[in-house]
């Protein structure tokens, strides 16, 4: 079976345009949905915003949200999973599934904190070795998540092209 259907990564007002542009492109070379969750730190016009994703964005897909609240009344419960450094447990447990949306925060606050309340049961993080390090790159933590669910998702063809830029 072909997993037709995409999987979506969510940013909650980002604040970097690097790290946005460099999801924005994982997302087109995965043929995942990301989402802009306003208000963004940042102009869509930036350049290093451009210069991340580089020639690229004609190719991800990616939706708009005027706030967070519009976000998830529009989405299904169970399709969300969210990612913060303020839980234990491991995203390596989350019941990920085609369509589901990987919602990450801002990279300096996070998720707000009524969000991770009300979501509790759907928080996972990313173990870190060392206590000293506060926290992963957005970018890096899309990454990770993203390509371990799709590692669990029924097979889909993807080209096999290095990418070395």
């Amino acid at each position: 079976m072909i997993c037709h259907q995409p999987y979506n990564i969510v940013l909650v007002e980002p604040e970097i345009p690097p790290n946005t542009g460099s999801i924005a492109r994982l997302c087109g070379a995965t043929d995942s949905v990301l989402h802009l969750v306003h208000p963004l730190g940042f102009s869509l016009d930036d350049k290093h915003l451009k210069r991340a994703g580089l020639d690229y964005w004609q190719h991800v897909t990616i939706r708009h949200w005027p706030d967070l609240d519009t976000f998830l009344a529009a989405q299904r419960e169970l399709q969300l999973f969210f990612f913060t450094t303020k839980v234990a447990r491991s995203y390596v447990e989350a019941p990920f599934e085609p369509g589901s949306f990987l919602v990450f925060g801002k990279e300096t606050k996070g998720l707000p904190d009524d969000i991770l309340q009300l979501y509790r049961d759907r928080c996972y993080t990313i173990p870190m070795q060392n206590p000293h390090i506060r926290s992963l790159n957005l970018a890096m933590c899309a990454g990770i998540v993203l390509y371990d669910a799709l590692r669990r998702s029924p097979p889909k063809e993807f080209s096999t092209h290095l990418l070395t830029e």
